[in-house]
């Protein structure tokens, strides 16, 4: 964000938008308006990290083809990203197995894994084209609501004091881990850690996923080029302590145990990394806020929905906003927005819920849910629902 940009919100003209967090689903918020005719200079774009910074994150994400969608609307795609063709879904030990395949859904892919750094890089560009500035780094210090917006207190990198920031609408799209959200209306622990690495197989499928449900949790590999997937291993946290322990051999080792041998042989693993994972819930805002993306909700990572959803959410907004761009955004509003996204809130909460508890249990659900699972590969509209949910959300 320039200099002018910041006087003229110091000096008592608010801006129309300030979002807090510059991620992925910041950004998009940001391009949105922006493209969708929101005066870019009106848009404060603001986080701790440099963009710089953020493209060094080598995390791997997955998209999903409604995802893909957005990103084309405000020009972020292409990116470099793998696709995926197929999702195989399957238990570790049991009767049960689904595959959804784009060919059925007449698709180029069902979705896509690219890497965080590369993401952020190609919205940065998209909100630079749109003329969005951030400001970055900028921590924010303090929040307030008054009658006719917020008043934020700003530690800005390039301040030597604090800075008043004033916005019609604080737009919250910053979210952080699961262990850190002590204060949410909803909050689950599910008691399970995820371990994440890059790992490489010598067996690969071109372009296909899985989603392996173990007796401690969903074990999901997303491919990412030619013979590397990128793991999301959800265990105990006790066992994820001991995997994160062992040498690169007997992890390999372990992870072939779990998850069988339809990759062949596991030869390579990157850095192994753990995070404990949990539903934490807190949609509700203010009459002058509204929280988005892993601000309103923290998934579990299996089905890998809640970047998806996020964008999802600033989709919406964006499109209220901008139809609304000649008035004070209020209560309305933001009541508005609510009830626009609670189907899809909802359906996708209770989706990933439902999967991370029941399939950890090693008890008579897992019979019925294999069961299930054998019902969605045979009968054509219960897999199509479940791609459906998958690829584009509850619409």
């Amino acid at each position: 964000m320039n200099a002018n940009v910041m006087h003229a919100n110091v000096s008592g003209q608010p801006c129309d938008v300030a979002i807090c967090g510059a991620g992925p689903v910041g950004m998009a918020l940001a391009a949105l308006l922006a493209q969708r005719g929101m005066a870019p200079e009106r848009i404060a774009l603001l986080d701790a990290k440099t963009l710089a910074q953020a493209s060094l994150d080598p995390r791997s994400i997955a998209l999903s083809w409604g995802s893909r969608q957005i990103l084309e609307e405000i020009k972020a795609w292409p990116i470099e990203a793998t696709p995926i063709h197929q999702i195989h879904v399957s238990r570790r030990g049991r009767f049960g197995r689904s595959l959804i395949d784009r060919d059925e859904h007449k698709l180029e892919a069902l979705g896509y894994v690219t890497r965080y750094g590369a993401l952020v890089t190609a919205l940065g560009a998209a909100c630079a084209r749109h003329g969005v500035e951030a400001l970055r780094p900028a921590r924010v210090l303090s929040c307030s609501e008054e009658s006719g917006g917020v008043v934020l207190t700003l530690d800005a990198a390039d301040a030597d004091h604090p800075r008043t920031l004033r916005a019609a609408l604080l737009v919250q799209a910053e979210g952080g881990l699961f262990k850190d959200q002590l204060d949410r209306a909803v909050r689950r622990d599910y008691h399970q850690s995820a371990i994440i690495a890059q790992v490489t197989s010598s067996a690969p499928i071109a372009h296909r996923a899985f989603e392996r449900f173990t007796e401690e949790g969903p074990l999901a590999l997303l491919p990412q080029g030619q013979h590397e997937y990128s793991l999301v291993w959800c265990v105990r946290p006790d066992t994820a302590s001991a995997l994160l322990a062992l040498s690169d051999d007997a992890f390999l080792a372990q992870l072939g145990a779990a998850f069988g041998a339809r990759l062949g042989s596991f030869t390579q693993v990157g850095p192994r990394q753990a995070y404990p994972l949990g539903l934490s819930v807190d949609s509700a805002g203010g009459a002058r806020s509204i929280a988005i993306g892993n601000a309103a909700q923290t998934l579990h990572p299996v089905a890998g929905q809640g970047l998806n959803l996020g964008l999802r959410d600033a989709t919406v907004l964006a499109r209220l906003l901008a139809r609304g761009a000649s008035r004070q955004p209020g209560t309305e509003l933001l009541q508005q927005f609510r009830a626009l996204r609670q189907n899809d809130r909802a359906q996708t909460v209770r989706l990933t819920d439902a999967l991370a508890r029941m399939f950890a249990n090693d008890g008579p659900a897992q019979t019925l849910l294999g069961a299930a699972l054998g019902l969605v590969d045979i009968v054509p509209p219960a897999r199509h629902l479940l791609a459906e949910l998958m690829m584009f959300g509850r619409r």
